[in-house]
């Protein structure tokens, strides 16, 4: 990264790397109540920093009131931070019943793959519960060589066949525990969960790790850009891009109204192939322009089926991600609503917040006001709603 600090600590959305981490698996266990402990490893003497970083984000230390959670220390591997952390959950189920402590289920997730979503969470929890062992994967896009010390290619592999394993890793506790126990006591540094998992077979009764579904935007925060930072040299560039979207959808009976990806009340609402979401559609298409990468119907073309009935949080989340990556980071959002009805004020700020989590940033950020058109074309009578966005990118 070249910053001289924790990338887990560096500031993200309304809070920290670590923070959105966390949020992920906290905002699934609403849903679920799977989670009953949190355990992050950290550094010696970190205690302070990772409070600060963790509970930076007001939203993380409101969920935490639900799930216990603990500092504990790492040690100078990943192997042995994990290990570290499996030895503490084995004191805090000691006391539970044998059935309840060969049922226990352990995640495994890198703080630094902020961009976890909960559908990946689940996914990997269900599959470990079924299998025992449960890891998420995406196909790989290179085709991949094994290369020789002489920097030659020594062996061909079967692209099809290869998969890029990510993480939360799960699997169950007690049995995982007793791999760890013995890696512990080899001079070898295993690159994952899963290769200790299948290095003993006798302990998990040769159970296989299965596969779930990863994603592409779950990536592992490695460079700068990943997260719109710039680092400062001499050969940096700093540009400030200005991007304008807007979007119009007609009202119909019978559809829900969303706006900046809240359910507003209302009679009627957006016809569209997705959501119908105009305020989100018009983001969308002013960060595509402010970054050159493309408009919404590029991206998503309404042609294609797949995209009928889409969220279109979702589908600005895509496009973010992808211009993060780019090296983008927002300044501002100042947005414009035209809807004769319902009265948009008293919304006003959990559209904001809504528009601010879903791009990760501050709400600070974000600004969004509404007009009505007095009762003038199909936005006056009530029988259309349009959106405008104006945005300000820099890199």
């Amino acid at each position: 990264m070249g910053i001289g600090k924790k990338k887990e600590y560096l500031e993200m959305g309304q809070g920290t790397v670590l923070s959105q981490s966390a949020k992920a698996f906290l905002l699934a266990d609403e849903h679920s109540n799977d989670i009953s402990h949190i355990i992050i490893t950290i550094p010696k003497g970190d205690d302070s920093l990772a409070r600060l970083a963790l509970l930076k984000d007001s939203r993380v230390s409101e969920l935490l009131k639900k799930v216990s959670f603990s500092f504990i220390e790492g040690g100078s591997s990943r192997q042995e931070s994990v290990y570290n952390a499996l030895k503490y959950i084995q004191t805090l189920i000691n006391d539970f019943p044998k059935e309840e402590q060969e049922q226990a289920i352990v995640l495994i997730h890198d703080a630094a793959r902020p961009f976890v979503s909960e559908k990946i969470i689940t996914d990997t929890i269900i599959c470990t519960q079924k299998y025992g062992a449960a890891v998420p994967s995406i196909p790989a896009v290179d085709t991949q060589k094994i290369i020789s010390e002489d920097g030659t290619i020594q062996t061909h592999l079967q692209r099809s066949a290869i998969g890029a394993v990510q993480t939360p890793q799960g699997f169950l506790f007690l049995p995982l525990l007793e791999c760890h126990k013995k890696a512990s006591l080899l001079k070898k540094e295993f690159t994952d969960d899963t290769e200790i998992w299948d290095a003993y077979p006798d302990i998990t009764e040769r159970r296989k790790v299965h596969i779930v579904a990863g994603d592409i935007q779950n990536k592992k925060i490695t460079y700068a850009k990943d997260i719109g930072l710039t680092i400062n040299s001499k050969t940096d560039k700093h540009m400030t891009h200005i991007g304008i979207g807007t979007d119009l959808h007609k009202l119909v009976e019978g559809r829900k109204l969303f706006l900046g990806g809240v359910s507003i009340p209302s009679e009627k609402g957006e016809l569209g192939h997705s959501d119908g979401d105009v305020l989100l559609h018009a983001i969308t298409d002013a960060l595509l322009g402010a970054s050159g990468l493309g408009d919404i119907g590029s991206y998503f073309p309404p042609e294609d089926s797949k995209w009928k009935d889409a969220d279109s949080a979702v589908l600005l989340q895509t496009v973010w991600n992808d211009i993060k990556g780019a090296g983008w980071h927002l300044i501002n959002l100042d947005c414009v609503i035209e809807i004769e009805r319902p009265k948009f004020l008293p919304w006003r700020q959990k559209v904001i917040d809504s528009i601010a989590d879903i791009l990760q940033v501050s709400n600070t950020q974000i600004f969004v006001k509404a007009k009505t058109n007095e009762k003038l074309d199909a936005v006056g009578n009530g029988d259309a709603v349009k959106a405008y966005c104006v945005c300000l990118l820099e890199r």
